[in-house]
């Protein structure tokens, strides 16, 4: 039984091998278990998830893929880099700051 993917994002059907989402454009980073969440490479889910031995059987002849129970399903990568709080984190200290200027002044 072969596994099928699907885009976290908007859940079109997707290559085993693909890299962008054909539909949103979403890239992938990892694979994530629909069954426990475990997330990872897709050469850890050759048999199935690692995590809790998931594996969905394949839909029959006909029939829609059963959402989110369609199999593993590659999803973009889940955190930011570090640059990007430290920025955000700098643009509400300097919004702050001009807001406290601005009212005492």
């Amino acid at each position: 039984m072969a596994a099928r993917f699907f885009c976290d994002h908007c859940g079109t059907e997707v290559e085993r091998n693909s890299n962008r989402c054909p539909r949103c454009g979403r890239i992938f980073a990892f694979v994530r278990c629909p069954q426990c969440g475990f997330t990872g490479e897709e050469s850890l889910f050759k048999k199935g998830c690692p995590g809790c031995g998931y594996c969905a059987p394949a839909p029959r002849q006909g029939e829609a893929p059963d959402w989110p129970g369609a199999g593993a399903r590659p999803v973009a990568a889940g955190k930011l880099p570090p640059w990007v709080y430290i920025l955000a984190a700098l643009a509400l200290a300097a919004v702050t700051g001009a807001l406290l200027f601005l009212i005492s002044g």
